[in-house]
C-alpha cells in the first residue's frame, strides 16, 4: 500500500507512535464564509506550511477548475517536502481532475450519517459504500495516497462506520478521516468512538474536528489519546462556522501536554498567523491561544511579580518558542515590582518610596483612561512626580 508519509519522522508520541499534521487552510480554511485567498497568497501559505514542518497540505478542490486548479498544479510543482493532497467527492471524474494537477494524495469525501444520506445525498447506505469503493479503487490504481473522509462521522451509526472503514481499507485507502462535521463531540465521546473504531479496523485515523462548542483542539487531542495518528488543522482555526482545530494549538498541545517530540518550527507561528489573518481579512484576537498578543502580557501584580522572579510561575513555555515576546503591562492591576522593572528598562532605579507613589498615580491614571498605560505616559507621570518634589 502506498504510504508517502512513512519516511517523515518529525513527530512521535511518547509511546513511539507517529503523529502527522495535515493542514487544510487552503481548502477548509478558505471555506470560511467571506474568505477568499488570492493564488499568490495560497502559494505563500503553502510554502509557510512546508517550512514549519506540516506533513501534508490539502491544497484545494481541482474539480472547481479555472484558477483553483491552476493554483493546485503550481503548488504541486514546487517540490515541497510536504505531501500535496487534493479534495474530491467520491466521484471518479473529480479524481481525474486531481490527477491532472500532479498531486500525490487525494481526499475522497462522502457522507456517512443517516441524516446526510437521507436528506443531502438522498440515497442509501449501500450506495454510499459502492460510490466510495469505486472511487478508492480508481485512486489506488493510479498510485495515489488515499484518505477516505467519512463526513459527519460523529453522527454516524458506529456499526455502519466500522463497516465503511473496513471496506475503505480493503479497497486500498491509507486512512480514514473522522469528520466531526458539525462540531458536536466532546473529548470523552471522541475517545470512545475512536478507540472503538481503531479496535475494529486496522486503518490510520485522522481527526478532523470543528469548533462549534469550542472543543475542536480538545477533541483532536482526545482522538490521539485513543489511537488516531493524524490531525487535520488550519492556521488560526479558520474554517466553516466556528472553524477547525488550530494548527498552533494542536502542535503546542502535542508537544507540551502529550510529550510528543518534533522538529516543528514553532518560532514561525506568529509570523504565519499574522500573514494568514491578513490574507483572510480576519483579525487575530489578542487572546488567541498560543499566538495572540496578550498570551505573554502580564499586568496583574501577583502574576507580574511571579514572572519577573521566574517566568515559569505563569508561563508554560517561552514566548520566543512561538515568535512572541514577554510584556510587563503597566496598569490598574500592576504591582510595585513591575513599576521598578519597567524603570530599569529606562536605566533608572526607583526607591521603595518612589515605586509606591508611582504605583498609586499609575492606578489612578489607568482608571481614568480605562486602559493600561503606554511607556511615554508612564514617563510623563514620573516627570510630574519629580517636579512636585522640586527635583
Amino acid at each position: 500500500m502506498n504510504n508517502i508519509l512513512s519516511n517523515n519522522k518529525d513527530w512521535f508520541r511518547a509511546d513511539g507512535a507517529r503523529v502527522y499534521i495535515v493542514d487544510t487552510t487552503l481548502r477548509d480554511g478558505e471555506q470560511t464564509a467571506g474568505v477568499v485567498f488570492a493564488n499568490q497568497e495560497k502559494i505563500r501559505i503553502a510554502k509557510y506550511l512546508d517550512e514549519m514542518g506540516v506533513d501534508q497540505i490539502e491544497a484545494g478542490i481541482p474539480v472547481m477548475g479555472g484558477s483553483e486548479k491552476d493554483c493546485i498544479k503550481h503548488i504541486a510543482s514546487l517540490g515541497l517536502n510536504a505531501s500535496i493532497m487534493a479534495w474530491n467527492r467520491a466521484v471518479i471524474g473529480d479524481i481525474k481532475h486531481s490527477l491532472d494537477c500532479g498531486v500525490d494524495a487525494v481526499a475522497i469525501s462522502i457522507s456517512t450519517s443517516d441524516i446526510h444520506i437521507e436528506h443531502k445525498l438522498q440515497t442509501t447506505r449501500e450506495d454510499v459504500l459502492n460510490r466510495m469503493s469505486d472511487a478508492v479503487r480508481f485512486a489506488r490504481d493510479h498510485g495515489l495516497y488515499i484518505s477516505v473522509n467519512a463526513e459527519d462521522a460523529s453522527r454516524t451509526d458506529m456499526e455502519y462506520l466500522v463497516e465503511f472503514a473496513g471496506i475503505a481499507r480493503e479497497c486500498g485507502a491509507n486512512r480514514l478521516r473522522f469528520c466531526d462535521t458539525v462540531g458536536i463531540l466532546d473529548p470523552m465521546s471522541t475517545f470512545r468512538k475512536i478507540r472503538k473504531l481503531k479496535e475494529a479496523v486496522d486503518i490510520d485515523v485522522e481527526m478532523h474536528t470543528h469548533n462549534d462548542f469550542g472543543m475542536a483542539t480538545a477533541n483532536a487531542v482526545a482522538g490521539v489519546y485513543a489511537g488516531a495518528n493524524y490531525i487535520g488543522v488550519t492556521i488560526n482555526g479558520l474554517g466553516e462556522r466556528a472553524g477547525n482545530s488550530a494548527l498552533q494549538e494542536v502542535v503546542m498541545a502535542l508537544k507540551h501536554l502529550l510529550g510528543v517530540k518534533s522538529n516543528f518550527k514553532t518560532e514561525k507561528f506568529v509570523e504565519v498567523a499574522e500573514y494568514v489573518a491578513r490574507a483572510a481579512g480576519r483579525n487575530l484576537p489578542p487572546s488567541k491561544p498560543i499566538v495572540g498578543s496578550n498570551i505573554f502580557a502580564h499586568e496583574s501584580g501577583i502574576h507580574g511579580d511571579g514572572v519577573l522572579k521566574n517566568p515559569l510561575t505563569y508561563e508554560v513555555f517561552k514566548p520566543e518558542e512561538v515568535g512572541l515576546q514577554r510584556q510587563i503591562v503597566i496598569g490598574k492591576h500592576s504591582g510595585s515590582n513591575a513599576i521598578r522593572s519597567k524603570f530599569v528598562e529606562y536605566g533608572m532605579e526607583l526607591s521603595d518610596e518612589d515605586a509606591s507613589e508611582m504605583l498609586k498615580r499609575v492606578r489612578e491614571e489607568a482608571i481614568s483612561l480605562k486602559r493600561s498605560l503606554f511607556d511615554k505616559e508612564l514617563v510623563y507621570i514620573y516627570e510630574d512626580y519629580i517636579k512636585e518634589r522640586g527635583e
